[in-house]
């Protein structure tokens, strides 16, 4: 008999096989076969470079994720193992096993040290490829602005003795919380690129021709980061609905020029002290008689950090309906122009939208006079105070709608029912506050 023995079973191998059904490991077989050939390799293993370039990763991202990979053994070899192993750990994996592998990829220096300057360079990393993708490079200021605003939102509490703080690995689950597009990217880097991968499709902004969008709030790059909390349908296309250079600052227009249609809308709002804030509101803004909305409803800063809130479950209190209240207030609906309330106020019932809180105490707040405003920490989104201070003086107010493209909505050219019964529920905020109808 022979002493020749086969290499003993690698467990880990063993172990990630069993996450994937026998025709998806035969596809992986397919691939790196593929791989390996486009190596020059006699089908043994796969080289950095077509790795990279197959999977479109460039940069410093793109060697870390081969040097975890090739289990760190700087041999530029990828075998078949190898590439289950990783699929097995980064694709099939629990979360936590997930985090914990993102976490190590994005310690570019391989120092076990996650650091402010390893997350700056995975984001101009993934910047560059994002916008690449899109077809449109941003500036390399621009770059500059935006790393340094995600940056902003994380928290280095890890202590090392003679160096900077770095990034704990609860540290950085917090963050991905905060900027939820990083973790959707860095989740599916081990697909083949395309603009409709997850985490890199950036919604397409339309607005006029005649508009300069040097005056708009919103960037491809802000974008981005508000899609990361959104389904891929909602990615497509945003309008721009309302703009305070272009439509003044009104209530009634921004009213009138959101309540065509039933796309959830994304509230912009720039302040006199620079910082740049808003909501994403999933419902359209109605007439109701208290908070509504669903989970799908968030917060979001955008300067000088970069942090969306999503609501924690604590309370339902997510959008806060618009009553134009004031000495005449007028909607606008189906070309009616319709007069809610005669020399009327109300210290009890806010006269604005809002999100989160409680009334008078508010995530979020835009008066209907569209002047001032205020932003309070709350459960409901967990959310801190959303600028410099609690008090609000906008400097510019956007608004943009999320096109739904392929979802029927109702039409709006006809009106339906009596006065009474489509009004319904500013009859019942009248009563709130104790101003009964005559004409029942």
């Amino acid at each position: 008999m022979g002493n020749s023995q086969s290499p003993p079973p690698n467990p880990r191998f063993n172990s990630a096989s069993r996450a994937f059904t026998p025709k998806e490991l035969e596809d992986l077989k397919s691939l790196f076969n593929s791989l390996a050939a486009q190596s020059q390799t006699n089908g043994q293993y796969v080289s950095s470079s077509v790795f990279q370039v197959y999977f479109g990763l460039k940069g410093p991202l793109g060697e870390r994720m081969f040097d975890l990979a090739t289990q760190g053994r700087k041999d530029d070899k990828l075998t078949f193992e190898d590439l289950v192993i990783t699929k097995g750990t980064y694709v099939k994996g629990t979360n936590d096993e997930i985090e914990e592998f993102i976490y190590r990829l994005l310690d570019v220096t391989d120092d076990e040290i996650l650091t402010r300057s390893d997350l700056d360079s995975v984001l101009v990393n993934m910047f560059n490829h994002i916008f690449q993708l899109k077809g449109s490079q941003p500036e390399s200021s621009s770059h500059c602005y935006m790393v340094e605003t995600f940056l902003n939102a994380a928290t280095f509490s890890k202590d090392h003795e003679g160096r900077d703080k770095s990034m704990s690995f609860e540290d950085f689950k917090s963050w991905c919380t905060l900027v939820p597009s990083v973790k959707k990217f860095l989740s599916n880097l081990l697909v083949p690129p395309d603009p409709g991968r997850p985490g890199s499709k950036v919604p397409k902004l339309q607005y006029s021709e005649n508009i300069d969008s040097s005056i708009l709030l919103l960037r491809d790059e802000y974008a981005w980061l508000i899609g990361g909390a959104l389904s891929h349908e909602e990615l497509e296309e945003w309008k721009l609905l309302y703009h305070s250079s272009l439509n003044g600052l009104s209530f009634n227009t921004f009213l009138g020029n959101i309540s065509n249609g039933d796309e959830p809308t994304v509230l912009i709002i720039k302040d006199r002290e620079g910082y740049i804030f808003g909501g994403f509101a999933s419902q359209p803004w109605e007439r109701h008689g208290d908070f509504y909305g669903d989970m799908k409803t968030f917060l979001f800063q955008l300067y000088p950090k970069a942090s969306i809130f999503r609501p924690t479950g604590a309370n339902s209190n997510l959008q806060w309906p618009p009553y134009a209240y004031g000495s005449v207030a007028v909607y606008v609906a189906n070309n009616m122009h319709l007069q809610c309330a005669v020399n009327f106020s109300s210290e009890t019932i806010p006269n604005g939208i809002g999100f989160g809180g409680r009334i008078n105490h508010f995530g979020m707040f835009l008066s209907a006079s569209f002047d001032q405003g205020h932003t309070f920490s709350c459960t409901t989104f967990n959310s801190p105070c959303l600028s410099k201070t609690a008090k609000i003086c906008p400097e510019v107010i956007e608004c943009w709608g999320v096109v739904r493209k392929g979802l029927e909505q109702e039409t709006t050219d006809v009106v339906k029912g009596t006065v009474l019964e489509r009004f319904k529920e500013d009859r019942h905020m009248l009563n709130l506050v104790g101003i009964a109808n005559a004409s029942e």
